[in-house]
């Protein structure tokens, strides 16, 4: 049974609500545990070394892939880029069993 497009695009839709919802709430344990992390690290004593500057960037990082992720920002593979790759590869394997044939 195919999907008509407008049930494509509801669950495409569910689908970016999902990723969004999944999102903040990985930036809000982002934000609670590394405050946690830079209390105890200031309590301890912050000019002995900052290791929490550590969670706070490698764990960063990931925050912003998610975020990426989540808002659809892509610079270098955009919607456009795979449709003309999926076409390519399409015509490739049409052009290899006609020569087959």
């Amino acid at each position: 049974m195919e999907m008509t497009n407008k049930e494509k695009r509801y669950f495409e839709a569910k689908k970016r609500v999902k990723d969004l919802r999944d999102f903040y709430v990985h930036l809000f344990i982002y934000i609670v545990i590394n405050g946690l992390l830079a209390y105890l690290n200031f309590r301890n004593g912050f000019d002995t070394y900052p290791w929490m500057l550590w969670s706070l960037a490698g764990w960063g990082i990931g925050l912003l892939f998610n975020a990426a992720h989540a808002f659809r920002i892509n610079p270098g593979f955009s919607k456009e880029w795979e449709e003309r790759k999926i076409q390519q590869f399409l015509e490739e394997e049409e052009n290899k069993q006609q020569r087959w044939e």
